[in-house]
């Protein structure tokens, strides 16, 4: 599991984000107005938690970071995740419960009538679809993976060692005879091995 900690971290953090993007176009609530026709609106995931769409898009963007971040950079992520996940969750467990605020722009968008208290007179009901239960899950798992990355940041494989290795590696070849191999190797590099002073 540690060995795949990065990976899974990764993966799992880019997959949350995505589930925010998208779900942030979705129907999240379906309102009943109250308006002498009792027809219904449907309110997107951004309409209900205005700041869905740019947090979502952040943990797509700390996915991304967390491929390639050194240690430092792996706890200030993990952290930053951990606290984006608990703010959207908080959001959109409150969604659960839907009140004026959730669905006011888009019902003075429909209407033209602002204002809470005008608003609430013309709901006469409201409803959650699907997309709140799957999108705060997302969250709830995202809030684990930050705890995840936190815990485990300082075990992850370094990006770096593969260019360590290949420095490592290289190295020893200055100190040894040079023989016909090297030769080609300088040929293959555009350097001219004869004007190499013979060892």
């Amino acid at each position: 599991m540690i060995a795949r900690a990065r990976l899974l971290s990764v993966v799992v953090t880019l997959l949350a984000g995505a589930i925010g993007i998208i779900s942030s176009t979705q129907t999240w609530i379906f309102v009943l107005l109250e308006d002498g026709i009792h027809h219904q609106l449907a309110v997107p995931g951004a309409a209900a938690v205005p700041v869905l769409a740019p947090l979502s898009l952040a943990v797509l963007a700390l996915g991304a970071a967390l491929s390639i971040a050194g240690l430092v950079l792996r706890y200030i992520f993990g952290a930053l995740t951990v606290l984006i996940a608990a703010v959207l969750a908080v959001l959109t467990f409150q969604v659960y419960a839907p009140d004026t605020r959730h669905v006011a722009s888009t019902v003075t968008e429909a209407t033209g009538i602002s204002g809470a208290d005008a608003v609430s007179e013309l709901v006469a009901g409201v409803s959650t679809t699907p997309w709140v239960p799957i999108t705060h899950a997302a969250w709830v798992v995202l809030f684990v993976v930050g705890i995840f990355i936190l815990a485990t940041a300082r075990r992850w494989k370094s990006t770096g060692r593969k260019y360590t290795t290949d420095a490592a590696t290289t190295a020893p070849a200055a100190s040894r005879p040079h023989d016909a191999i090297d030769d080609w190797d300088d040929l293959s590099r555009g350097e001219d091995p004869t004007a190499r002073p013979l060892d």
